[in-house]
């Protein structure tokens, strides 16, 4: 198991729940002090406090195994608005929002999130045709075709 894998079993398990999940971890080697970078999110919201308590649960258990024998920095955090959709329970969360999604050849549409099924999602899109007001159509996106998903904030 590498040091990545490890400080995924740590974190899966100090998660305050099951409502709670991993999004990513990074463990960065350059500079003076290696990085450990931890997105997690949850389901109804993530709040300070769950990262506050991630994270100092995390660094007393890899301390303690001695996985970073060297100082380190520790980031637990929420991956953010313009972090990329990466599991489909991060689609389920933002059902109703409006996505840009970039399909592995490199198309791009932009609709709202209408579900997410078992291997794809459905996007109303909008589709102008020459001469016509432009129609909404839902259209079913596989999720192994997805390169990158971002949900696009709205001010109105």
């Amino acid at each position: 198991m590498n040091l990545k894998q490890n400080i995924e079993e740590i974190v899966n398990k100090h998660l305050p729940d099951e409502s709670h999940f991993i999004v990513d971890i990074q463990v960065i080697e350059k500079g003076n002090k290696p990085q450990v970078k931890i997105l997690i999110d949850a389901d109804s919201g993530l709040s300070i406090d769950s990262c506050a308590k991630v994270s100092r649960s995390v660094g007393e258990e890899i301390e303690a195994k001695n996985l970073m024998p060297e100082a380190y920095v520790l980031e637990v955090s929420s991956p953010g608005l313009d972090y990329p959709l990466a599991s489909r329970r991060q689609y389920a969360k933002n059902v109703g929002r409006k996505l840009r999604v970039t399909l592995l050849e490199g198309k791009e549409i932009e609709g709202e999130l209408m579900a997410v099924e078992q291997t794809e999602i459905k996007l109303k899109i909008k589709v102008k045709e020459k001469g016509k007001k432009a129609a909404e159509q839902e259209i079913s996106v596989p999720l192994d075709q997805i390169k990158k998903s971002i949900v696009l904030v709205s001010f109105k």
